[in-house]
This record gives structure tokens, C-alpha cells and sequence, in this order.
């Protein structure tokens, strides 16, 4: 007998339906997979033999073929376990196939007949919804740790199982378990920073800096010695950054899902992503890679906040492979196979120090480098890449007399307070434009919203002249300006935002050597 079963597959962040027909007939006792399945879906014939005898069922002993179409996309991955296996019970007449016609299984089986996570539960949902086709179906049976996932779709009914045994009963009684659903509004409202402003004494001038980074989207450099508390600042970058909406739940969950990194009994990623790499990291997983490509650390931190401490110490290669993600918000990866897009939409914040050894703008502490190192030092990061940083700050080492006070500082809730207004004027402001933030303005976007006064163009005609700017820092100044402004709750951009955006260019004013 022949049966057909419908599940589904992943390349990279993207699902596509896969149909099994499952063929027993008589003959030598074998089983052959056709339609590019890798060695994963074909060590499945050992899992389900054993499954479906432990499970209190009977492994045909006869021909067996499967077929996963379409036959030219490449099938990897265990997830198909559950859908062969059922198809196995209803060529050999132990279930009744026309009850397999209206649901959709994932699966991966354990020898007991249990049914294991899989990865990409939330694309599957989400690719099962778009379906336009009539009389489509709209039943997911899953294992039971991905129904949260599935279940975030109102459109979908998500039915999640723990054994080969459950999902056979349920196909015969198909209201004996009632579908997955999750309160979004409720999961939504739980989301809690993790880390707090409070916690960090002194650094006024820092706090600001993020604080305006945050409001704008603008990336940012921090430099400074060694403890000065720059990656205790960069931490917590995301809880100053508005409350993620639906749709960028939904992205960053869905790159998450795909890649099996959804916290348990969640189902949803509901705070900004946080991701701080080591420098020892290849450009393959910053960027993603693989042979089917795969979503690396910067599609991981979409909607949310790459962290990148002790930036120089990271490889060329890595560096020069995050322009085109910060500029165009996606990264292309190619390979032989098949080249994908993955969303790669963050807010950069790095690290460095400001020599070797860390101590060059330390007033209590010795610096043991000489210019030409410094100089070295610095060249490891290209002008392309810091023409993509809008804000450069120093970090000083903090004092004594800060470190001991007792004064309360200013909690992330009132920051982020200040810098949800901020983004809501950004976001009246460019409701036709098709940007959100003011760090995605183009040059003709700056000339029309960052229009300065003639005081205005005298300083700024100063401090690019007798400050040494580049070029470069033009634009990257208005911009910051005009997110200062927002802040102040000012349409003019006026002397005092300018005069502080300026500030924020340290590496364009020679600090050091």
C-alpha cells in the first residue's frame, strides 16, 4: 500500500512542504529513502524501527520505500521521523490513512517511541499560515516542547505530543487533545530587563551617550581602560530600548526557532536580543554559514544589540563582513548549494581600549606603548567600518569618590521612558519614508529633516575645520544631532545638540597619538 503524509522542511530561516509517500509491498525486507535525504533522515530507519515495536506496534517486514518530494531540495535534519513512521503504520494497514489527510507532522522519534524537539517549529507555523491554497491544512502535530511555538499563531492549531503512541490515539480521537494556544499579551507584558542602569556608579557622560544611541539606533564605540565599565554599560543597552513589537517578536523568534535556541515552556523571544561574541570568532558563524547556510551571531542579534568587546582583537575578516549587514540591515550568504538572505537588523556597540596595554588615557597608571603602536593599534579597524559608527566615547576610569556614593543613580525605566518618546517622534517623522530611526536617514533625508540655523552651520563649519573632521563625520554628526533634538523634544535642531553630537566623535578629533 501506499500512504502520503504532509510535513515540512527548513532552508536556513525559510520553511517549504515536504510531501512523504511512504510504499510497502512484499519483497526482501529493506528500506530506501529517495529525494536527497541527508545521512541524519536516513539513520531515521533505526529510530523507527525500534520506535514503532517499542511503542506496542509491528515494523513491516516487506519492501519499504520512501519518498520525499520535491525531489531536487536537499532534506536534513530528524524532524521527518514521526510523519515516516505514521506513514509506515498506514501502508501497513495498523492506522487509518485518511485520517493523516488533515494535519501536518514534525517529529523527531527516540527508541522508546518518544517524540524529541526539532528545530524551526515557529517558520513551519508561519509558512503553514501563508498558504493561500483551499482546503490546506491548518493542524500542526508536533512534539509537545515546540507547541508553545507553533501556538503563538492564532491561525494555526497546534497539537503537541509526547510519544508515537499519544499521536496514533489522537488520530483516532481527535478531540481528545485540545490545541496549544499562548496569551501574547501576557508574555509580552512579562518581558523584564535583566540588568539595570542603577547598578552603575558614575560614567554621567557614557549613560548619555547610550542613552542618545538607544534613542537614534546609532552604533557606537566605547573606549577606555581596563575596568572602567564598559561592557557593564553595553549589557544593559537593551533595556533602555523600547519594548519590541509583535512583528519583531515574531522575526527574532523565527531566526531562533530555526536554529533550536527557543528558551523552554516560552515559545516566543520577548526581550531584545543581547549577544556578545568572543574575538576569537570565525566570519562563517558571525555571519552565518554552512552548507545549507545558517543564521550566524548577527542574525541571532537581529532587533536587538550586537555587543563586540575588545574590538581590534577581532579578525579582519570578521570586521570588514559586518558592513553590508550594518548598512542594508540583511546579510546574503553564499554557497554552492543554495545562497540565502538572513534579517540582520542590530544596534552595533563595541569595545576597545585605547592602546595595548589599555593605560594610554589613564591618569594614575603608566602606558608602555609608544605612538607607532598606538597608531598600529588603531588601523586594525578600517575607515568603512567606523564610517558606520556614529558615536565614539571615551570611558574614563571611574573615581574613588563615585564608586563610594551612596546616591541612588538614574534606573533604566526612566531612560527608556525618555527614549520611547524619542522613537515615537522618529516614527511620526518617517511614517513615509520606510525607515524607523534616524540613523537610517540617507543623505537626501538629512538634508530634508536636519535642517540647521545659521548658528548652527558656524559651528559645525568650525569644527570641521579646526577639529580635523573627516567628511565622513558630517552626516554622521547631523544625525546624532537630530536624535538629540528628539530627545530635548525640539523640532529645530539647535547650538547645544550640536555642540554634543561633536563630542561624541573621538576617534575623528586625533585623541591619541
Amino acid at each position: 500500500m501506499l500512504s502520503r503524509i504532509l510535513s515540512y522542511g527548513l532552508l536556513g530561516i525559510e520553511a517549504y512542504p515536504v510531501e512523504i509517500e511512504v510504499d510497502v509491498r512484499q519483497g526482501l525486507p529493506s528500506m530506501n529513502f529517495v529525494g536527497l535525504a541527508d545521512q541524519a533522515t536516513k539513520e531515521s530507519k533505526e529510530r523507527i524501527k525500534c520506535a514503532i515495536n517499542n511503542s506496542g506496534f509491528k515494523f513491516p517486514a516487506d519492501r519499504i520505500t520512501v519518498n520525499l518530494a520535491p525531489a531536487d531540495i536537499p532534506k536534513s535534519g530528524p524532524a521527518f521521523d514521526l510523519p515516516i513512521a505514521l506513514g509506515l503504520l498506514a501502508s501497513s494497514s495498523q492506522i487509518n490513512k485518511e485520517n493523516l489527510a488533515d494535519f501536518i507532522f514534525l517529529g523527531e522519534l527516540s527508541l522508546d517511541g518518544g517524540i524529541r524537539p526539532v528545530k524551526g517549529a515557529l517558520p513551519i507555523a508561519l509558512a503553514v499560515r501563508g498558504k493561500k491554497t483551499p482546503g490546506s491544512p491548518r493542524k500542526l502535530v508536533l512534539p509537545r516542547a515546540n507547541a508553545f511555538e507553533a501556538g503563538i499563531l492564532e491561525e494555526i492549531q497546534s497539537f503537541g505530543l509526547k510519544s508515537l503512541k499519544e499521536a496514533v490515539y489522537f488520530l483516532s480521537e481527535q478531540n481528545s487533545i485540545p490545541p496549544t494556544k499562548l496569551d501574547l499579551r501576557s508574555l509580552m507584558h512579562d518581558a523584564c530587563p535583566q540588568f539595570d542602569f542603577q547598578e552603575v556608579k558614575g560614567q554621567g557622560l557614557a549613560k548619555r551617550a547610550l542613552e542618545v544611541a538607544a534613542a537614534g539606533a546609532h552604533n557606537v564605540l566605547m573606549i577606555g581602560p581596563p575596568g572602567s565599565g564598559k561592557t557593564m554599560l553595553a549589557k544593559r543597552v537593551p533595556g533602555i530600548i523600547p519594548d519590541m513589537t509583535l512583528e519583531e517578536t515574531l522575526e527574532a523568534t523565527q531566526i531562533h526557532s530555526c536554529l533550536g535556541a527557543i528558551p523552554e515552556k516560552l515559545g516566543l523571544i520577548t526581550q531584545r536580543p543581547f549577544y556578545a561574541p568572543h574575538h576569537t570568532i570565525s566570519d562563517v558563524a558571525m555571519v552565518g554559514g554552512s552548507q545549507i547556510p545558517q543564521p550566524g551571531e548577527i542574525s541571532l542579534s537581529h532587533n536587538g544589540v550586537l555587543f563586540l568587546d575588545e574590538l581590534p582583537e577581532f579578525r579582519r575578516s570578521v570586521l570588514e563582513a559586518l558592513r553590508q549587514p550594518l548598512e542594508e540591515g540583511r546579510i546574503k550568504v553564499s554557497r554552492i548549494q543554495k545562497s540565502l538572505s538572513f534579517p540582520a537588523k542590530f544596534m552595533l556597540v563595541a569595545a576597545m581600549n585605547p592602546c595595548p596595554c589599555g593605560f594610554y588615557t589613564d591618569p594614575h597608571k603608566q602606558c608602555r606603548c609608544n605612538t607607532t603602536r598606538i597608531e598600529k593599534y588603531l588601523s586594525k579597524i578600517s575607515g568603512p567600518l567606523l564610517d558606520r559608527i556614529d558615536i565614539h566615547i571615551e570611558v574614563p576610569a571611574i573615581k574613588y569618590k563615585e564608586l563610594s556614593s551612596q546616591e541612588n543613580p538614574e534606573p533604566s525605566s526612566v531612560i527608556k521612558g525618555r527614549v520611547k518618546k524619542a522613537r515615537d517622534i522618529q516614527l511620526r517623522r518617517f511614517k513615509d519614508d520606510g525607515i524607523f530611526a534616524n540613523s537610517h536617514m540617507n543623505h537626501k533625508q538629512i538634508k530634508k529633516y536636519c535642517a540647521l540655523t545659521e548658528e548652527g552651520q558656524t559651528l559645525l563649519k568650525a569644527a570641521i575645520e579646526e577639529l580635523n573632521f573627516s567628511a565622513r563625520a558630517y552626516d554622521k554628526i547631523l544625525k546624532v544631532s537630530r536624535t538629540i533634538a528628539d530627545l530635548a523634544e525640539s523640532d529645530a535642531i539647535r547650538e547645544e545638540h550640536i555642540s554634543e553630537a561633536i563630542q561624541y566623535r573621538s576617534l575623528d578629533r586625533q585623541v591619541w597619538g
